[in-house]
């Protein structure tokens, strides 16, 4: 067994409780401990916390920051989470949980600031950082003892210490053998978190976990899961991978090998998860709404599907078009609320289009903008319609991976004659 405080960087061959060193009761140990080098890390309630650190007096409250009265939560602290505040909550009932909080719009320029900040720090360990968003990132740490003087747990360590005395924020980081079991463990003790997940008991800690901790299962697909009888990450193990294929194609694969604890994803920095997109170029150049909408909708199920797939949302959509000039045109819009619905990408591109008519395009294209992981989705008296879109629009992704493709076609993707 090893150890580390993560007070005082003592280490050791054995678990305590507390360090020999220093007292402290925040000490990391694993068996694994020095032969893990995929972390994952994560800001604590990053948005909020900066407005905390940027206003003293506000310590002790519970802070939302996000819209007005008829908007929603983009981000709680942990005193507003105590109340029931979460993530894409609908303002109002926010504020009926927790009627003190103070409420203050983004600034995401000043967010976007602190987020470079924190992972100039991390990339002078190491280049192979890839972002997921402003407040987390997967790292891998191979082969940098030598370099930064230690084990990846003592840099990261090191890292977390630094972050917080330089820039008042805290981080959570999750140690493992690959980027699904390191963000797993740095969600295990937030906030300040530092948990460690080796391949030995990696099955064990998983198999009792809801199927929704494994990503790409979002509230509607995990309830597809349970009524099919796999309501535990232990109960996909114990499936015959060819039951899961055959039930949700493509998709079954990936399922049996995240509840078996493998992710052969390795950390990339040319894929950072800032957005994802699709485009089309013409054979001949398009001018009218209806020519270019038709085009428009299959790239918003493309990203739509993708995004599903991959567990993760934006506000942020952009619409791209490229003029006969090769001039390219892009606009964007900020959501209220995090989506992942082709209905949506569509809604706001055909918005975005419209002012741009009345010229010739070659190329059409949508995208989602600072892309995070998608949080839960407010159901019953709450939906939203985007919560309604994404019921259907899951069903239909079971049913294409079951049937093919073709197997449900939207009325709007039908060509005309």
């Amino acid at each position: 067994m090893k150890s580390i405080c993560r007070e005082c960087l003592w280490t050791g061959d054995e678990a305590v409780a507390r360090c020999p060193a220093c007292g402290s009761p925040r000490v990391a140990s694993d068996p694994e401990l020095d032969q893990l080098s995929i972390a994952h890390l994560d800001c604590d309630a990053f948005y909020a916390s900066v407005e905390k650190r940027d206003r003293p007096e506000l310590r002790d409250k519970p802070v939302i920051v996000g819209g007005g009265v008829r908007g929603v939560v983009t981000t709680a602290c942990y005193i507003a989470r105590l109340y029931g505040v979460g993530s894409a909550m609908p303002m109002f009932k926010a504020l009926k949980a927790c009627p003190d909080a103070v409420v203050i719009k983004p600034n995401f320029a000043k967010y976007t600031e602190e987020s470079r900040r924190i992972f100039a720090m991390v990339r002078e360990l190491t280049p192979l950082v890839q972002t997921l968003s402003l407040d987390e990132a997967w790292i891998d740490l191979s082969g940098t003892e030598r370099l930064n003087g230690g084990s990846p747990a003592l840099q990261l360590v090191r890292l977390q210490k630094r972050i917080e005395v330089e820039t008042g924020l805290t981080v959570s980081i999750g140690l493992a053998p690959n980027r699904f079991l390191a963000k797993i463990a740095s969600e295990l003790d937030k906030p300040r978190g530092f948990s460690v997940i080796g391949v030995a008991n990696a099955q064990a800690l998983l198999a009792p976990k809801s199927v929704r901790v494994l990503p790409g299962v979002g509230p509607v697909f995990g309830k597809t899961l349970v009524s099919d009888g796999y309501a535990t990450v232990g109960d996909l193990a114990a499936a015959d991978v060819r039951d899961l294929v055959k039930r949700y194609g493509e998709t079954g694969l990936r399922l049996h090998d995240l509840s078996h604890a493998r992710d052969a994803r390795s950390v990339n920095p040319e894929h950072d998860r800032r957005g994802m997109s699709a485009e089309n170029t013409f054979n001949t150049d398009l001018t009218t709404a209806e020519d270019l909408e038709a085009e428009l909708w299959p790239l918003c199920e493309k990203v739509a599907s993708k995004a599903r797939r991959d567990g993760v949302a934006s506000r942020v959509i952009v619409l791209k078009l490229r003029r006969t000039d090769f001039k390219i045109v892009t606009r964007r819009k900020t959501l209220p609320e995090p989506v992942q619905t082709a209905r949506a990408l569509f809604a706001v591109g055909r918005e975005l289009l419209k002012p741009e008519l009345g010229r010739p395009y070659r190329l059409i294209g949508i995208g989602m903008a600072d892309i995070h992981d998608a949080e839960d989705a407010p159901e019953g008296l709450f939906a939203s319609a985007e919560t309604r879109a994404l019921k259907a629009e899951t069903t239909i992704d079971a049913l294409r991976a079951k049937f093919g493709a073709g197997a449900v076609v939207a009325g709007r993707a039908l060509k005309r004659p």
